[in-house]
């Protein structure tokens, strides 16, 4: 059986059309499937239209949030919900296209045990967020050192690899990168980025920054060493302002150099601060995941019984 997980947050007019459509597709290829929708603490309707269409679609399970606990937590819940061979994860708006899931379905029919959905384009989208998510998947391919440049959340997992993701034991979760990160036998399905039908983006510009920050530092420990280097940077300047103000001390035509030294404390101020901020970050990570709060809290289920 296919589990598809569609993470839903302030979606109600879109998922009923999503249901249908994943319906009328993966019913039309003949291919056993649930589809799990995880109302993310939704403030429209959402919960209410997950809940109609679960009592008219033997098909549909709904997983309602306590309160809103981000994507990437609505992902994990629906992995730990579905009881699938194979689980896929797509976007609640169809923006990824049902019809790819048959291609990635008959993938894994073949042995392949991670499907990604590869981006052709992304889209109708401003040049600056086109811009922004090329330099975030630019920095993130190379911690990683995977190449993460077209990925997407559209992906199917085999069933081993879902339960590897799903006894991880790190609160602060990217799941994008941790399909890649676990390995398997993967391959790709191409798509083109389908424009929504009803409802809009929940992404701010404010919102991707924090959640690429947020998924920066939750998978790599990069930042951390731009501290070294910024003190190897300052230890290297002050080295050479040592020598030169040294020389000229030395050979009597040392100048009182006020603006130089001005300059000096604000550089070596905001480099301190700057440094105190990343190591306050990850602080914060650190008190996060030592609190061992789960990543979510589910209120309802329906459906279906809820897990144990």
């Amino acid at each position: 059986m296919l589990s598809v997980v569609l993470p839903s947050y302030n979606e109600e007019k879109m998922i009923p059309i999503a249901a249908a459509r994943l319906g009328e597709v993966l019913g039309g290829a003949g291919i056993e499937y649930e589809l799990l929708f995880v109302d993310d603490g939704s403030r429209d309707k959402t919960w209410a239209a997950i809940r109609t269409c679960s009592e008219t679609d033997g098909h549909v399970v709904g997983v309602h949030f306590s309160r809103n606990f981000g994507k990437e937590s609505a992902m994990f819940a629906g992995l730990e919900q579905a009881k699938g061979d194979c689980v896929a994860v797509m976007d609640c708006d169809l923006q990824h296209p049902p019809e790819k899931l048959i291609d990635m379905y008959r993938l894994w029919e073949a042995g392949y045990e991670v499907v990604e959905g590869i981006k052709e384009d992304r889209g109708e989208e401003s040049a600056l967020h086109r811009f922004a998510a090329q330099r975030f998947y630019g920095i993130i391919s190379r911690l990683t050192g995977m190449d993460m440049a077209a990925s997407s959340d559209f992906k199917l997992l085999d069933r081993k690899v879902v339960d590897t993701l799903n006894s991880l034991p790190e609160r602060n979760v990217f799941f994008r990168a941790l399909s890649f990160w676990v390995g398997y036998r993967k391959t790709e399905v191409l798509y083109r980025v389908q424009e929504r039908t009803e409802g809009e983006s929940k992404w701010s510009t404010r919102a991707l920054i924090r959640y690429a920050v947020t998924n920066i530092a939750s998978f790599s420990s990069a930042p951390l060493h731009l501290v070294t280097v910024m003190g190897v940077l300052m230890l290297l300047t002050a080295l050479v302002f040592g020598a030169i103000s040294l020389t000229q001390k030395l050979a009597g035509v040392a100048q009182p150099g006020f603006t130089t030294v001005i300059l000096l404390l604000l550089i070596i101020g905001s480099f301190l601060m700057l440094s105190l901020g990343i190591i306050g970050y990850y602080l914060a990570r650190i008190y996060d995941e030592i609190k061992g709060r789960p990543r979510y809290i589910i209120s309802q289920v329906c459906g279906r019984e809820e897990k144990p």
